[in-house]
């Protein structure tokens, strides 16, 4: 399938309208829809409703949408890629990140690899360890910077020397918010918002030698902001690692961590045998040499 019948697709799907699509794209309307119908011919199924003035996607169409943005975001990096193979001095590094004291380690080291290397840019994405995994498996990003446990078996991947202390993130007007550290009691005795990895929810009852099932479940979050104000809303404690709220503040919260103390740490990882350009490799190799820990 012609990679431009894709961007075709995407246009109209955006645009919501055929001629203002193919104004976009400098071609004919009738190019358009001549293709369009090429493509819902081939795909078996149709994916447009047509009205008079608005085209909509059918529930078919909207899942060739996402699949054709993810297959045209990732030719526009394998051709990006390419070109910048032989290029010692430039090209674009992708990284998905997630939100724990890695973050502050992550803006400090491409300052420092960005003094080496000004062409350099950068594609960064923030967002749990799964949406992560998720991206470097389908080569969207070159590196994710994850926070264990993470099953790793498909990734190389090397240790970072940043340490996350876990508890949860209280209102400062709550009770728990006076004591030093939080136990089995403290965790069962509130409604909790907790990380969405359901791996890393079980690991967290496991701590406390609970099952999943016997946590009061509040909400699952995949990031800290919206998490940050249920809590200020009262509906609950947000179970997190110290370095998410570190990197996002707070007057009104308060991060007490769990007792005994719980820490987790941090991986910079890849994809098997991914090949890279030159400045993805120099960038693993200045993160290996300036954080990784012995």
């Amino acid at each position: 399938m012609d990679i431009r019948l894709l961007e075709y697709y995407l246009a109209v799907a955006k645009q919501g309208n055929i001629t203002r699509a193919a104004e976009q794209l400098h071609v004919t309307q009738p190019t358009i829809s001549r293709q369009l119908m090429d493509l819902e011919e081939n795909v078996g199924t149709p994916l447009m409703i047509r009205g008079k003035r608005q085209v909509t996607l059918t529930e078919a169409g909207v899942l060739f949408q996402q699949r054709a943005e993810e297959i045209v975001a990732l030719m526009e990096k394998t051709l990006r890629d390419v070109s910048d193979l032989d290029d010692l001095l430039g090209g674009t590094v992708s990284i998905g990140c997630v939100e724990t004291r890695a973050s502050r380690m992550l803006a400090k080291a491409l300052k420092g690899f960005s003094a080496q290397y000004p062409k350099v840019q950068y594609d960064l994405y923030s967002g749990i360890g799964d949406d992560i995994r998720e991206k470097l498996d389908q080569g969207e990003l070159d590196f994710g910077i994850l926070v264990e446990p993470v099953e790793v078996a498909k990734y190389d991947f090397f240790r970072l020397p940043y340490q996350e202390v876990w508890g949860m993130l209280v209102s400062r007007d709550d009770p728990l918010a006076q004591k030093s550290s939080l136990d089995q009691e403290d965790l069962l005795s509130r409604p909790l918002i907790m990380p969405q990895w359901e791996i890393v929810q079980d690991h967290i009852a496991g701590w406390f030698g609970v099952e999943r099932s016997q946590l009061n479940i509040f909400a699952s979050h995949s990031l800290i902001n919206n998490a940050a104000l249920l809590v200020e809303e009262g509906l609950g404690c947000v179970v997190c690692t110290g370095g998410c709220f570190e990197i996002r503040g707070g007057e009104r919260l308060k991060f007490v961590p769990f007792t005994p103390e719980r820490t987790t740490g941090h991986v910079f990882a890849w994809k098997k045998n991914r090949v890279f350009h030159s400045a993805a490799s120099r960038f693993r190799d200045y993160i290996r040499e300036t954080e990784a820990a012995e």
